[in-house]
């Protein structure tokens, strides 16, 4: 996952310092890539648990103000699993002492999550699975094909009537 950030340090900070994740790399960069384009940029490269990366994009010149307003959860979403509740709301505890609002518990049946944002205004979420998560997840794989069948004929009778 790679997205923009409003500053690269004050992004490395919440990522590295709050959450826990590893600077892997950060790069310097002139030229937009595979380009000859100038376009100065600072690549940064976080390490998460699993040997995956999120990385952001610091680009100054190009940067504008409205990028940076909070995301819809729908359209930008970020979810670390961890292992228990206890677990989770410790998580809670760290965020909100580092001067991030944060909410929740959310029970979502399968899974409880709190919710918060970064300074980029991207939605994340810290999530533990419930004890019926597996239940759960395997009756609505069964339903899945037929659900989302229901739900596309609702839109499509909802368009051409309305």
């Amino acid at each position: 996952l790679a997205l923009r950030c409003r500053d690269a340090e004050q992004t490395r900070w919440f990522y590295e310092d709050v959450l826990g994740l590893t600077l892997a790399a950060a790069l310097s960069l002139e030229n937009s890539p595979g380009t000859e384009k100038k376009r100065p940029f600072l690549h940064l490269f976080l390490e998460l648990g699993d040997g995956n990366y999120i990385a952001f994009f610091d680009e100054p010149e190009h940067a504008r103000p409205e990028q940076f307003k909070i995301k819809d959860s729908f359209d930008i979403h970020i979810a670390f699993e961890t292992e228990n509740i206890e677990s989770m709301l410790a998580w809670k505890d760290k965020i909100s002492a580092a001067g991030d609002f944060i909410f929740g518990p959310i029970d979502h049946d399968f899974v409880e999550s709190v919710y918060f944002f970064d300074p980029n205004g991207y939605a994340l979420e810290i999530t533990h699975k419930t004890a019926k998560h597996d239940a759960v997840l395997l009756e609505e794989k069964s339903n899945a094909s037929k659900a989302t069948k229901v739900f596309i004929d609702f839109i499509i009778n909802s368009c051409l009537f309305n």
